[in-house]
């Protein structure tokens, strides 16, 4: 009973450190760097790292001397999402200028017509 209990928790402390890749662990080189993962012969479906950005990274270890993969972030779609973005922004800012300044016509004209009616009631 005491070496299955023994056994049992060595499995659990070594566990987490099997399942931890290396490159969170110890310090790693970039062998080669981001791309697309339909450049690489294997898919998505049988990488985990695609699935959470479509682009890995082959990363070597220091200590362990692991080659793994790595997921990473494109810059070039992270810039092409960033002038998305400020595009769309650029585009709401003018329709809500334009809506204002209509706006402030319509006032004015009521303003305006406001002041003419008082004008020819004297």
């Amino acid at each position: 009973l005491a070496e299955a209990t023994v056994s049992s928790e060595a499995k659990r402390s070594v566990s987490p450190l099997v399942a931890t890749p290396c490159w969170q662990v110890e310090d790693f080189v970039v062998v080669q760097d981001c791309a697309p993962v339909h450049n690489l012969p294997s898919s998505k479906k049988t990488m985990p790292e695609c699935s959470m950005t479509g682009f890995i990274e082959q990363i070597s270890c220091a200590v362990s001397k692991k080659e793994e993969y790595k997921s990473c972030r494109s810059v070039v779609t992270e810039a092409r999402s960033f002038w998305k973005f400020e595009g769309a922004t650029i585009c709401v800012a003018v329709a809500f200028a334009l809506l204002v300044m209509y706006r402030q016509r319509v006032l004015d004209r009521k303003a305006l017509e406001k002041v003419r009616k008082q004008i020819e009631s004297i």
